[in-house]
């Protein structure tokens, strides 16, 4: 599937890893957003959220409950609440979803790295038209209580709150990586120790995820 490339809406892509070498995940994301607008939010940039009409949060390596150490988390989680209060449609993906949960009241913890494919129980919203309940999952962290506001729309055996969504701002979350697919298998294996079974990219659909995001940022934006 490729990448859609004919939107006219501003869009920003958050990125927020902080290891140099696993940056392929951001690359990948930005990828299905050619048309955007990349922030390296670790290194200080800031999207001009004054002629933004979506915003895109990425995956990291980096904690949510490292805001100590990290000052530009609690800089993250205080974007989510400005793109809230101005009802911008924003997708967090993975990190994001723990960071947009967390800015808004919810809990992440360290329950345990999950790097394999698997399947999900996905609501029926427009985030998820189209995709099939078998999603690429990466991460150690997990959201174990929802933000206020927001309600869940995915879940999973090993992580119940697997995906979110605002009751009434247009945010959308996900904890797994809409992005990935086979083509980073290698350096899953060798970053998270991938697991191959039982399930198969060729059950995966979930790039569909970002399609679904830009329509939904376009049918806003008219």
């Amino acid at each position: 599937m490729t990448a859609l490339r004919s939107s006219s809406s501003t869009l920003y892509v958050v990125r927020s890893e902080v290891d140099p070498d696993c940056e392929y995940h951001c690359d990948a994301l930005a990828s299905r957003f050619p048309d955007a607008t990349e922030i390296d939010f670790v290194a200080g940039e800031r999207p001009p959220l004054e002629d933004a009409d979506g915003v895109v949060l990425t995956g990291s390596t980096a904690a949510v409950y490292e805001a100590d150490r990290r000052p530009w988390i609690a800089d993250q989680e205080a974007l989510v609440r400005e793109v809230v209060d101005q009802e911008i449609p924003t997708l967090g993906v993975c990190f994001g979803h723990q960071v947009a949960n967390a800015a808004l009241g919810g809990t992440v913890e360290n329950v345990g790295t999950t790097a394999a494919l698997v399947e999900a129980n996905l609501a029926d919203d427009p985030l998820f038209e189209g995709v099939d309940p078998v999603v690429p999952a990466v991460h150690g962290d997990a959201v174990t209580e929802p933000g206020e506001g927001m309600e869940i729309i995915a879940s999973a055996d090993h992580a119940p709150v697997f995906g979110t969504r605002h009751r009434s701002a247009p945010l959308w979350t996900v904890q797994f990586h809409p992005e990935i697919t086979a083509a980073v298998r290698d350096r899953l294996v060798e970053d998270f120790d991938w697991v191959s079974q039982p399930f198969s990219f060729e059950d995966v659909s979930a790039d569909r995820v970002c399609e679904n995001f830009e329509r939904l940022v376009a049918e806003r934006t008219g």
